[in-house]
């Protein structure tokens, strides 16, 4: 995923991965946007982690940032569900 997101190459928008935002760190963050790509693998599944995340992502909206949360199972073998939803997450503005 990060390949088809680094140097502009993704519908000309610049992401940048491991970003701090506040106390955070965002997997990857298109500025211009203001758009968070958080990926998700089994241990989001858990429910303290679920309470973490759901705190994470409110903080991160009252910073104006938009969160978009994929699954880890969407990028493996293959990166096309997940540009896909990036697409659409940036369309949404």
């Amino acid at each position: 995923l990060w390949r088809a997101l680094r140097g502009s190459r993704f519908e000309g928008r610049k992401f940048r991965r491991q970003v701090p935002v506040g106390k955070y760190i965002a997997d990857f963050l298109c500025v211009e946007e203001k758009l968070i790509v958080e990926l998700d693998g089994a241990p989001h599944d858990q429910p303290d982690q679920q309470i973490h995340d759901a705190r994470r992502t409110i903080w991160l909206r009252s910073q104006e940032y938009r969160v978009l949360r994929i699954p880890n199972d969407a990028v493996i073998g293959g990166c096309d569900i997940a540009l896909g939803l990036i697409s659409d997450a940036l369309a949404a503005k």
